[in-house]
């Protein structure tokens, strides 16, 4: 582990792109303060909602619609059988999806392909809209849109690929902390129909282990997608 640390951390500095990890820590700050977390968990609760609608459409089920609340909660609802795969693949595509989503942002923006992230994430807002069912979830994905429409349009390159990167750091930390959320909320017997205690009762594996899963996989996302983000040549 000594070694692999030595290791990155030369080429970090080879890259001389310190820029990064200085947006990295703001990300991280971003995520860790109450204050703004309050506000931009709201990104977050429109990725993971997005990852239920996506894996139950393709499974085969049908989805009826997407509800975004004040209090950063959410709710996909779908229809089809209420046992097997497709359900369970369903309700376990939420907490991934925000990790995986901040992976490809990643990926894409450390091979020049910023102003592609941002109109892909414009596109992706888009066709979610089409899925919102109150006054609240629509707002949340339009104000989402309009800012990352803004960067797109109106920013310089450079611009665009800082705001790429913040919002790639952004997605990898914020889709750790609601897992480490909702473990504590189970503990005080506060969140007894959660996505773990759903696929516990389907499946039979204890809700403990669905939210060590989905923390390795955060983690794991975190640790390759934030390497990318370090090594870019230069923000």
């Amino acid at each position: 582990m000594d070694e692999i640390v030595r290791s990155w951390t030369s080429e970090l500095l080879d890259s001389g792109n310190l820029l990064a990890l200085a947006v990295g820590v703001v990300a991280l700050a971003l995520v860790a303060s109450r204050g703004t977390w309050g506000l931009l968990r709201n990104v977050v609760t429109i990725a993971h909602e997005g990852g239920h609608a996506v894996v139950a459409l393709l499974s085969g089920r049908t989805l009826n619609g997407i509800r975004l609340h004040s209090d950063t909660s959410g709710l996909t609802v779908s229809t089809g059988k209420p046992t097997g795969p497709g359900m369970v693949f369903t309700l376990f595509a939420g907490y991934p999806a925000v990790s995986l989503l901040g992976l490809g942002g990643a990926w894409l923006v450390s091979s020049d392909g910023a102003r592609l992230m941002l109109w892909i994430s414009v596109g992706l807002l888009v066709v979610m809209l089409l899925a919102i069912r109150n006054a609240y979830g629509v707002l949340s994905v339009v104000l989402t849109g309009g800012v990352v429409f803004a960067v797109s349009w109106f920013a310089t390159p450079a611009w665009q690929a800082l705001c790429c990167v913040l919002f790639s750091w952004f997605l990898l930390f914020g889709a750790i902390r609601p897992v480490a959320e909702l473990r504590r909320k189970r503990a005080g017997g506060r969140a007894p129909n959660s996505d773990a205690d759903q696929l516990a009762r389907l499946t039979g594996v204890p809700p403990a282990m669905w939210l060590g899963l989905w923390t390795l996989i955060g983690l794991g996302a975190l640790l390759v997608g934030g390497r990318w983000l370090l090594l870019i040549p230069q923000v």
